[in-house]
């Protein structure tokens, strides 16, 4: 662990764009809507943590939209299978490109890495969001749950799409 709480010495490598050695990558696209409002609703959405409070879990945030140093807790599951996963706001980007964050995990998440989440338009309109990750198990039943964790780590970042994509259409 680090000495600032994160369990992985990479902090900000999702924002830098490198992929440290030793872990498991993931970056799922989605296109999510399109037009001028668009890409500002999208950025609102995932920096106010409304992406992930529009799926089922429970999303627990020391500020109400993403900073650096911010505190976010996701759990999912019930009473004993309740899986919690804490993490901490690295980097926050908004920009006239696009807006995104992303946040490194902390003692007690089964998972050791950082995940980002970042909305931009291309060039005819259309928004797109991306998610991408580093990880590797960091607990026991993280190790345990073999290759069933990058496909829950998939299923997990193409529901968020989904998701945006509703919040986008209401």
């Amino acid at each position: 662990m680090t000495a600032d709480g994160y369990t992985y010495p990479e902090v900000g490598a999702t924002r830098a764009g490198t992929r440290p050695e030793g872990y498991r990558y993931l970056r799922v696209r989605m296109r999510v809507g399109e037009g001028p409002d668009a890409l500002p609703a999208a950025a609102d959405a995932v920096l106010s943590l409304r992406m992930h409070r529009a799926l089922p879990v429970r999303v627990r945030a020391s500020a109400s939209r993403a900073e650096p140093g911010a505190e976010v807790a996701i759990g999912a599951g019930a009473g004993p299978l309740r899986l919690l996963a804490p993490c901490r706001v690295v980097w926050v980007r908004e920009d006239e490109r696009g807006a995104g964050f992303g946040y490194g995990t902390l003692r007690g998440h089964p998972m050791s890495g950082e995940e980002s989440f970042v909305v931009e338009p291309d060039d005819a309109g259309a928004v797109w969001l991306t998610v991408t990750s580093f990880s590797r198990p960091a607990t026991a039943a993280a190790r345990l749950a073999g290759p069933a964790a990058p496909v829950f780590q998939r299923l997990y970042a193409h529901a968020l799409g989904v998701a945006l994509r509703r919040l986008l259409r209401h």
